[in-house]
């Protein structure tokens, strides 16, 4: 039934209309959370297709009504969930019945599933034979992960005499370990068969650090937009991405003004984040590092072995909160503290070289500061941060920055800046002397 897929190729691109239909109770009552959005819509941009419209419905009528909107709308529709055998699972029959096809049993999948029970040694019950119903007009969509294939609905003629035909409709499971393999492994394949010639278009993501986004649209926007391609900003605290959307040569000229103008903030020409760029980035010198964190908690280490292979880099982490844990664990002299403050540059210099000492380390981050609400002075008001990176055989690097906003987020300001700092002496861009990164002064948006 594979040959169904190529009955009806899609409109020229960028006219192909693409929903997303998300079907389940659980969703929409908040006990599970609804994350099919994002690795559908980035499977899908490669092909050149964009989700134009979302939609979560629970289980029942709902998902009949959502599904009838959809005819005239779209071109192609994916709907996850209510594929499995409780009777809560209907997307199927209710995709038949709107089309008017009939359900019938398919042998082939019965044995498929049956084998998948018999090798895990499952007991099942009459009703998981449900998921072996299909029409004979729909394509299956095989599921190595679960019990419930998908199915695939070429342009039918909508019932009703109207002349009207249904999109592209693809039912998919809805466990991520399911519907994840199931999208890039056959629909992905099916729809690229769809597309027209010359439908693909490329997109590169660019990640700036410590500009707002303002800033830099002020620096590259103009310019950008009047190339003819899609420029998009996302802005995180401390971070924007830029996206540019076009074709190949465009990109090309596009991708150099972007790093001439913003070349010295950029960490990455791709979507890593700033710890896995850390990690990687000590990983391609041979390189090993420690953490000395005083007002961050910790936040450093915790990001940096979130990463996977963090640990042929990363020897240790000290989170030295008091002055007396400063002392005894990284050799800080306690005068020094007492002369110029735990929160000082001083300070900060004594805690990242008795890091490496104590670890052992090539190199060493350290953070201290005032997160507030209260501790600061007219000196050091809150949001006063000490950073410096030191380097065995090599001179201490030291930053003061200024991060005036809640706690966790000057937490996660502060261990932002030290990582960009390490980049920037890992990968030579210029180190500055510290300032205030911006916090981000929008969302994620695109013209």
């Amino acid at each position: 039934m594979g040959a169904l897929a190529l009955v009806a190729r899609l409109p020229e691109t960028p006219h192909v209309r693409v929903e997303v239909l998300n079907t389940g109770t659980e969703l929409m009552l908040g006990s599970v959370i609804n994350k099919h959005l994002a690795f559908i819509a980035e499977a899908l941009f490669p092909l050149g297709l964009r989700v134009q419209r979302q939609v979560t419905v629970p289980d029942g009528d709902a998902i009949r009504e959502a599904l009838m909107e959809t005819f005239e709308r779209a071109d192609v529709v994916l709907v996850t969930g209510g594929l499995g055998p409780t009777t809560d699972d209907i997307t199927r029959d209710i995709t038949a019945g709107l089309l008017g096809v009939e359900l019938h049993h398919d042998e082939a999948v019965w044995q498929a599933i049956m084998e998948r029970f018999n090798r895990r040694g499952i007991r099942w019950s009459e009703r998981v034979k449900l998921q072996a119903l299909r029409p004979r007009e729909a394509a299956v969509l095989p599921n190595p992960n679960g019990t419930a294939p998908g199915l695939h609905f070429p342009p039918l003629p909508v019932p009703g005499g109207s002349g009207a035909k249904s999109p592209h409709i693809f039912l998919l499971p809805g466990p991520p370990r399911e519907l994840v393999p199931m999208l890039n492994e056959q629909v992905i394949p099916i729809l690229a068969g769809l597309l027209p010639p010359g439908a693909r278009h490329e997109m590169r993501t660019y990640r700036v650090i410590g500009m707002g986004e303002s800033l830099v649209e002020e620096k590259v926007g103009a310019d950008l937009l009047a190339l003819g391609i899609e420029v998009g900003y996302c802005a995180r605290p401390g971070e924007v991405d830029v996206r540019l959307i076009g074709a190949g040569e465009t990109l090309e000229r596009a991708g150099k003004l972007v790093l001439e103008r913003l070349g010295a903030s950029i960490f990455t020409k791709d979507t890593r984040p700033l710890e896995r760029v850390v990690i990687e980035a000590l990983t391609a010198a041979a390189a090993t590092l420690a953490t000395a964190e005083s007002c961050t908690g910790g936040f450093i280490a915790n990001a940096l072995t979130n990463v996977p292979g963090a640990s042929r880099v990363f020897l240790a982490g000290y989170v030295t909160y008091a002055n007396e844990a400063k002392s005894s664990a990284l050799g800080v002299d306690p005068r020094l503290i007492a002369e110029h403050g735990a929160v000082s540059a001083p300070v900060a210099r004594a805690m990242a070289e008795g890091a490496v000492r104590a670890a052992g380390a090539r190199f060493a981050l350290a953070t201290t500061g005032i997160a507030g609400p209260d501790g600061g002075t007219a000196e050091k008001p809150v949001g006063t941060v000490f950073v410096a990176l030191a380097e065995t055989g090599a001179e201490t690097v030291l930053q003061r920055h200024a991060f005036v906003t809640d706690r966790e987020t000057f937490k996660h300001l502060a261990a932002q800046a030290a990582m960009d700092l390490l980049v920037r002496r890992l990968d030579g861009r210029a180190i500055h002397g510290g300032g205030e990164f911006s916090e981000g002064d929008g969302g994620c948006g695109g013209r």
